[in-house]
């Protein structure tokens, strides 16, 4: 059974002044059929510690924020666990020295360090989603799209996704366990459990 490795990076540009939501479902599904995988796997990593990726349903409706209405809901929530950075010193990073380390590294100004609700977050959700491959499709159920999240909304930049599939040319066989019957998790009760007890009478003997 022939196993193989193709790697990917999808080039995005986000907008700034409000966290970007991109939509790269239809590039990912590309580059799964394009590996020539079978059946495996397909991550999807974050090149960035500002960034997460999503599997979510596409919600359709898209407001004036060019963004649809489930991402502003998202949003909305996050804002008010992890609020935007709107004023200096409202989280403690960062502090001076990591200014003084973003001055060497050439960043443009202070005001591009002021993204710690951005960190936040995408240590909320994480950097990266995992998704299987079956016969050649990604499977991702009937409405799951793929979002890669820039909540660093300090100014306009350059993103990257990076894109791994590894898995198998070859068919894989049956997929079914126990020839797929349904697995019941729901608490089973003993009948000493759910046996009478005197005790349910109190209330009518009174």
């Amino acid at each position: 059974m022939e196993f193989k490795v193709f790697q990917k990076e999808l080039e995005l540009q986000s907008r700034g002044w409000i966290p970007t939501f991109h939509d790269i479902t239809k590039e990912v599904i590309e580059i799964v059929e394009a590996s020539g995988v079978k059946n495996g796997i397909c991550s999807i990593v974050s090149h960035h510690t500002t960034c997460s990726v999503i599997i979510q349903e596409c919600s359709h409706d898209i407001d004036s924020f060019d963004l649809e209405y489930l991402q502003h809901d998202l949003l909305d929530i996050m804002r008010k666990l992890i609020p935007d950075y709107v004023e200096e010193k409202q989280y403690r990073h960062p502090g001076p020295v990591h200014l003084q380390f973003a001055r060497y590294v050439n960043e443009p100004g202070d005001y591009t360090s002021m993204n710690t609700d951005a960190h936040l977050r995408s240590a909320f959700f994480g950097r990266s989603e995992c998704m299987t491959i079956k016969d050649g499709k990604l499977d991702g159920g009937e409405f799951a799209h793929i979002y890669f999240v820039d909540w660093d909304h300090v100014r306009a930049r350059r993103r990257q996704v990076n894109i791994t599939i590894m898995g198998t040319t070859e068919d894989v066989g049956d997929r079914k366990w126990n020839n797929g019957e349904v697995i019941n998790t729901l608490r089973k009760y003993t009948d000493e459990e759910k046996a009478y007890s005197p005790l349910f009478d109190l209330q009518q003997k009174r």
